[in-house]
């Protein structure tokens, strides 16, 4: 997958497309080049990152788009008081607190995690376990890449 750097071009897409006109969340910005393709429709973005290293470049990278807003340290803590948002991209911050991240999500709204592997088993992953399975999401798995795959998930 990507190893925590920045996200394909296949996901970028996926992303400028569900981020439209919602204002966003990204846990996890990394080097900000999702935060740039979610703020190419999005209302507004805020994304978190803790490793002060990575911010530096996102920071930079994002400088100049109004858009969005970066955030350094741990997301539970920097988007506190934050939200509800209309897409969440919990793109970072294993493991992941679902409960957290949902409480972020407005009805109706989307949460996206990708860098899965296609065709993995529900049974034993956290991650398909919450997004496939809990009542308080319908989602579906889609392939992004033939080695890739994301999961989208609406708040009911």
């Amino acid at each position: 997958m990507t190893d925590g750097g920045s996200s394909v071009p296949e996901v970028r897409a996926l992303l400028r497309v569900l981020a439209a006109g919602r204002d966003v969340a990204e846990l996890g910005a990394a080097f900000g080049e999702g935060a740039v393709a979610m703020a190419e429709t999005a209302r507004s973005v805020v994304t978190v990152e803790l490793d002060p290293e990575r911010a530096a470049v996102g920071r930079r990278r994002l400088a100049g788009i109004p858009a969005v807003g970066l955030l350094e340290g741990d997301w539970r803590d920097a988007l506190r008081g934050r939200g509800p948002f209309g897409l969440v991209f919990a793109d970072g911050g294993l493991p992941y607190d679902w409960d957290a991240i949902l409480d972020l999500v407005e009805p109706g709204g989307l949460i996206v995690k990708d860098d899965l592997t296609p065709g993995g088993a529900i049974d034993g992953d956290p991650v398909r376990t919450f997004l496939l399975r809990d009542p308080r999401v319908v989602a579906t798995e889609i392939p992004v890449t033939p080695s890739m795959s994301a999961i989208v998930a609406a708040r009911s």
